[in-house]
């Protein structure tokens, strides 16, 4: 009998980090589509509404530091459990929310809360699934993803519409209250790191954290990973719409198509970068979306056929990016180190977007006619910045060949400086 991969435990683990992160991207993206509803009702600016937007990435990497010194002195499961309920707290402020100040003040406190879950998860996944594997459990965990654009917008919008801007909260409250009793109920403690010995106090920690060259280098490749990802999502519609001749009607229609398709390639693409090596996935990913983001940069109007091909292997692309990426730089940290690398990293990730797109924004232009200018540049901007992405995850990936070929027991054993 072919032995299982997983065991039943370990699927509910997977599971239910799926779900957790689910919930924490459609709330993080559930937010722009209301704008329409939201700037009318609460009479604010566009902005403000911008401010709202952006606090959350930006409180989300504030606290990413702060929290990475004491990430690795706690059971991981506590330590999710804690931040969950604040991000349910937060999510909750902002269902109750009826004005611009409240609201405000509402993504901020789920900004500081969510922005660390995403790394308190992947120290978890790290923790309990070995390497050999660890690329099929990130395409189902980041399968997220294209879950909340597919599922959880349309019905957002559609709550809503129907009910009123602030049901889309109650419904992520909703299924975080599940998700957080399931946690509660059927996760066992994450501590295995505990038991390594640690005298360092919770600013050493960071510091060194922040200081070890390797680190560095997982952290520039996070940087400029985020770097090409937030640089086009800004303008992705308006580029869509003024650019493509793509209307309002179908735009819905393109983006959910692209999201069923990338809902089914994460788990295939994670499933093969264990089967064929990780980085050899990412550099043919990371050739896939050079190719078509230049060519997806320089169209004009274009039939809606031909744009959904290239939405769809774009996001493949950056699928297999991001997938392999995090796989990658999951293996990087010693075990002691894990909840303060992941949650430093997670702060990169988040600060390295907000500058992304502000540096985006200055390089696109808006033309009388409603035309995006300058979308080629930033198209050979984000090539560029893949380019050095591929050298950087190149040093990673021999790093963690070395540092596999050498480890016994991985999850114990620290690894040579």
């Amino acid at each position: 009998m072919k032995e299982k991969i997983f065991t039943r435990y370990q699927v509910f683990v997977i599971a239910i980090l799926s779900f957790l992160q689910f919930t924490v991207v459609l709330d993080f993206m559930v937010l722009s589509p209301l704008g329409a509803i939201l700037m009318p009702e609460l009479a604010i600016k566009p902005a403000q509404f911008g401010m709202v937007v952006s606090v959350y990435a930006f409180s989300a990497g504030a606290s990413g530091f702060l929290a990475a010194g004491f990430a690795d002195r706690f059971d991981r499961k506590r330590l999710l459990l804690f931040f969950y309920a604040g991000f349910i707290l937060g999510t909750t402020l902002c269902a109750v929310a009826d004005n611009y100040h409240d609201l405000l003040i509402a993504r901020i406190v789920t900004g500081i809360f969510g922005g660390v879950l995403s790394s308190i998860s992947f120290a978890i996944i790290t923790d309990i699934f070995k390497m050999e594997v660890r690329g099929r459990v990130m395409g189902f965990v980041q399968m997220s993803f294209a879950s909340s654009q597919v599922l959880g917008i349309p019905v957002g919008l559609y709550l809503a519409n129907k009910l009123g801007w602030h049901s889309p909260f109650f419904m992520i409250v909703a299924i975080c209250m599940a998700v957080g009793v399931l946690i509660v109920i059927f996760l066992k403690p994450v501590n295995a790191h505990l038991k390594i010995p640690s005298t360092r106090n919770p600013f050493e920690h960071l510091f060194k954290t922040v200081s070890r060259p390797l680190y560095l280098r997982a952290f520039a490749a996070t940087t400029l990973l985020a770097t090409g990802g937030f640089m086009l999502m800004p303008f992705a519609s308006a580029f869509s719409v003024n650019n493509l001749g793509i209307s309002l009607d179908q735009l819905p229609l393109l983006y959910m198509i692209t999201g069923v398709f990338s809902m089914f390639a994460g788990p295939l693409i994670g499933k093969y970068s264990d089967q064929v090596g990780k980085y050899n996935i990412f550099t043919v990913g990371s050739i896939v979306t050079m190719v078509v983001v230049v060519i997806y940069c320089n169209l004009g109007i274009t039939p809606l056929w031909l744009v959904l091909v290239l939405n769809i292997l774009m996001f493949a692309g950056v699928s297999s990016r991001i997938i392999t990426s995090s796989a990658l730089v999951s293996a990087v940290p010693v075990p002691q180190d894990r909840g303060s690398f992941m949650s430093v990293n997670s702060s990169v990730q988040q600060i390295s977007g907000g500058i992304a797109a502000y540096v985006a924004g200055k390089i696109v232009v808006e033309a009388a006619d409603g035309k995006l200018e300058h979308y080629d540049t930033l198209g050979y901007v984000v090539v560029g910045a893949m380019i050095i992405t591929v050298v950087l995850m190149y040093s990673i990936h021999l790093y963690v060949d070395k540092k596999s070929s050498v480890e016994v027991k991985p999850q114990f054993k620290t690894p040579p400086a």
